[in-house]
């Protein structure tokens, strides 16, 4: 079952960085789940950093930022701290929370087919409804989109 804009989103647990997290348990804040396809690559590098560098903003809008991806716990222990990461991210090697928001697609790496995350970043409001997303996202310019849009919740 996938996420829809307007529905409630299917409570999830999940291992972070900084263990484990269930939706249910972030009731009464916004949630900033952000997808992106690798730790440490230049655009995935960027992104996370400008999540960062706004983390003020996010929290004065009483919204939670994570970061997930299919990478392992100890690749994001390694990104989180090299970044100074002020937030979580959430492994999903087995692509369950990949899944339930339909963020595998096929996408073409140096003229090959490969089958990996689309970055794409998804708000759940502080009753556990989505309230917005954006797939195929390009980096620059993203976090202040996200930040306008919280605003008007």
């Amino acid at each position: 079952m996938s996420v829809e804009v307007n529905q409630a989103v299917a409570n999830f647990t999940v291992q972070t960085t900084g263990g484990e997290v269930s939706l249910s348990d972030l009731q009464g804040r916004c949630v900033v789940l952000y997808f992106y396809p690798k730790d440490s690559t230049p655009g995935c590098t960027t992104e996370g950093e400008n999540f960062r560098d706004a983390q003020a903003q996010f929290e004065a809008a009483n919204a939670v930022v994570f970061g997930a991806s299919r990478d392992s716990m100890k690749s994001h222990a390694n990104f989180k701290a090299k970044l100074d990461l002020p937030f979580e991210l959430i492994s999903d090697p087995d692509e369950a929370l990949c899944t339930q928001f339909d963020v595998m697609k096929m996408k073409n790496m140096y003229g090959k087919q490969v089958r990996g995350v689309e970055r794409s970043t998804f708000v759940i409001d502080s009753k556990g409804v989505l309230r917005h997303e954006w797939r195929g996202v390009k980096v620059p310019g993203h976090v202040e989109e996200v930040l306008s849009f919280l605003k008007t919740l």
